[in-house]
């Protein structure tokens, strides 16, 4: 039995267990491990986990896991959870260059603790029939857009879980986002998610907006666009290219420390 010092850090509601692994000292193959920690019964309790590992070109490595235990794809508001904690250890300062599971990416954080991610490039979108939009956003999503005055009252979990298994995503799945348009100008685009790897709805999800953004532009919607989840407000800018693929993708939004501690394990 040893005690692993860990960290809690939300944005907009979606929570995450962060690490100070530079010394990789954390076995992330230990899959029962992550999701113990994950637990919110038995565990910390989080959306997901993630590891601020050392790397030599690089001011350090995200590595994320899901819930569920298992390595993940790309995090939009873990990452911004990460580029704060790796100013809360003294590794950055204002601006940063990171590694994660897409590849690297850019931030820099505001005085008051806003942060700024730049997602990778978006090559398009693809409608689905009638389960949505498809995106990949470092993390692959369908985007379905619904009635006004419809999202509250939808069965998220039943809904989304029935097209996160669908085979056409086979094994993988896919994260699914709800969305309601705004029913005057300038107000934020209503979103629910339901993410793969926690296998239920989240109160926030960082890439999922991001795809809800790009896909809501084929509606008229100009960056930035305001969103807003259940967790609190997040926004996204981007440029358009002419062949339809997006750049200069940029998620903005809170990432707050909410606690730290050490737990036997």
């Amino acid at each position: 039995m040893t005690k692993l010092p860990f960290h809690k850090y939300q944005g907009t509601g979606n929570d995450f267990v962060l690490l100070d692994d530079r010394q990789q000292q954390f076995n992330g193959a230990d899959y029962r491990l992550v999701r113990h920690l994950c637990d919110r019964r038995r565990g910390i309790g989080a959306d997901g986990l993630i590891l601020l590992r050392n790397h030599p070109d690089f001011d350090f490595e995200m590595v994320y896991f899901n819930a569920d235990g298992h390595v993940g794809s790309m995090c939009g508001n873990g990452g911004r959870c990460t580029v704060a904690f790796a100013r809360y250890l003294g590794v950055i300062e204002e601006k940063t260059r990171f590694l994660a599971a897409d590849g690297n990416h850019e931030a820099h954080l505001d005085a008051d603790g806003t942060v700024h991610l730049r997602m990778q490039d978006v090559l398009g979108q693809q409608q689905i029939d009638e389960m949505g939009i498809f995106v990949d956003t470092g993390s692959p999503h369908i985007v379905r857009f619904l009635p006004a005055s419809t999202l509250a009252e939808l069965n998220v979990v039943a809904e989304g879980r029935a097209i996160r298994n669908s085979g056409l995503f086979r094994e993988k799945g896919t994260n699914v986002n709800f969305v309601e348009a705004p029913a005057t100008a300038g107000q934020p685009w209503q979103v629910r998610t339901y993410e793969r790897g926690v296998e239920d709805e989240t109160l926030s999800c960082g890439t999922g907006v991001t795809a809800v953004a790009l896909a809501a532009s084929r509606r008229g919607a100009t960056s930035p666009v305001r969103l807003r989840t259940p967790g609190g407000d997040l926004q996204v800018a981007f440029a358009r290219r002419a062949d339809g693929s997006f750049t200069q993708i940029y998620l903005s939004g809170p990432a707050v420390r909410v606690f730290g501690g050490e737990i036997t394990v």
